[in-house]
């Protein structure tokens, strides 16, 4: 199976997200993981929501700080914010690195239905973008 690592800031919704899809549609094709380099140290609620309106349960995953030695063990790295790609260590050319501008659905203001929104958006960004990479 294929390691792959999904980083994002507080590793507490995109990376999660992607890790929980990736457990599902890609299960027998990858190994992920999630981790954050300054992590929140939960799993936002409103991920975890949005991922069990699909019929994926996120709520046993952990929010996880950045283990550089796990890091070497992966084959993909993929950040999925511009503040992991630019906190990111510098990976060996053997993994490939791979980074998805995914914009931070913690950070949305307004109503509870305009905030869940933009965690649907972000969530239905991450699984096109998994469901692109299987094939690879």
């Amino acid at each position: 199976m294929v390691k792959v690592m999904f980083l994002c800031t507080g590793n507490s919704c995109r990376s999660q997200i992607a890790e929980g899809f990736t457990r599902k549609l890609g299960k027998g094709i990858f190994e992920p993981f999630s981790a954050g380099p300054l992590p929140s140290g939960v799993v936002h609620p409103k991920a975890v929501a949005v991922m069990k309106e699909i019929g994926i349960d996120i709520s046993r995953q952990i929010s996880k700080g950045l283990d550089t030695d796990l890091l070497e063990q992966m084959e993909i790295v993929i950040t999925l914010c511009g503040k992991a790609e630019a906190s990111c260590p510098m990976t060996p050319p053997k993994i490939e690195h791979l980074n998805w501008a995914i914009d931070d659905p913690v950070a949305a203001k307004g109503t509870e239905e305009e905030i869940l929104a933009e965690f649907r958006k972000a969530r239905d960004e991450i699984k096109i973008r998994i469901e692109e990479l299987i094939p690879s």
